[in-house]
């Protein structure tokens, strides 16, 4: 089973096309998407179902409408899934910048619980506000017990990813502020302090760990901050998880987990 996600940036629509090829070519089982802006006609949903070979209707795709922005744009967060769901909820309490999507399916007979959400961008403390949130959802002693899964730009820094030693001074050149001076891990510190466990981190197919590259011209800094998560018992079903470059059709790449 391959759990994916991909944030399209704004929508995706004039690079649509290229965002349904790489859905398509990754063929995941189960995709969460994010920045979902003026999807709510549904069409680029069904676009997308058909592209990763998922049947039409609700209980294969599910938009997440979100709060609004102070700009009044919604980045709403999909997920879609080939096989059908027993469940599917919203969440978008105002705790959240955006909202976050709980399905449950099927994994060998067992419920599979996946949770598709996008946090907050520029700020670590709401992040970590939001971070709070998700874990009265899932405690710790539930999460140790059931399988689940945490797929989305969560807009954290892992301190288990290869930063370079001047990480603080190539944000301040980038003009990067969204991660604190120095630079904070709190947020991805606190989900994996109550039992979730990095895919890319215990598994890699690769050395490429990239998802953004954030800056301006002349002072780029690589950061990652989409992520598969698992609880513990999941991560036992876990093969391998990667990396996808996605080019010029979105300014994140996608991850991918997949689960025996």
């Amino acid at each position: 089973m391959k759990i994916m996600t991909f944030n399209v940036l704004s929508g995706g629509e004039d690079r649509f096309d290229a965002i349904l090829a790489i859905v398509a070519a990754a063929g995941p089982d189960l995709l969460v998407l994010q920045e979902c802006v003026g999807w709510e006609d549904g069409a680029r949903l069904r676009a997308v179902a058909e592209a990763i070979g998922a049947p039409a209707g609700e209980r294969h795709a599910v938009l997440g409408r979100a709060n609004p922005r102070p700009n009044g744009r919604r980045n709403h967060v999909a997920v879609v899934s080939r096989a059908p769901l027993a469940a599917a909820r919203v969440h978008a309490p105002e705790a959240l910048a955006h909202c976050l999507v709980e399905v449950e399916l099927s994994l060998a007979g067992e419920p599979l619980v996946v949770l598709g959400t996008h946090l907050n961008a520029g700020s670590e403390d709401r992040r970590v506000t939001e971070a709070r949130w998700l874990l009265s959802l899932v405690p710790p002693a539930r999460l140790a017990e059931g399988l689940w899964a945490l797929a989305g730009d969560l807009n954290g820094l892992s301190r288990h990813d290869p930063y370079p030693a001047d990480l603080d001074a190539r944000f301040a050149a980038a003009g990067i502020e969204k991660y604190g001076s120095p630079p904070r891990f709190d947020t991805m510190d606190t989900l994996e302090a109550s039992g979730w466990a990095d895919a890319l981190l215990l598994r890699p197919r690769s050395s490429r760990w990239v998802t953004a590259v954030r800056g301006r011209a002349g002072a780029q800094v690589e950061t990652r901050t989409d992520y598969v998560l698992l609880s513990p018992r999941l991560t036992g079903r876990l093969v391998q998880a990667h990396v996808i470059d996605v080019g010029a059709a979105s300014d994140h790449h996608a991850v991918v987990a997949e689960l025996a």
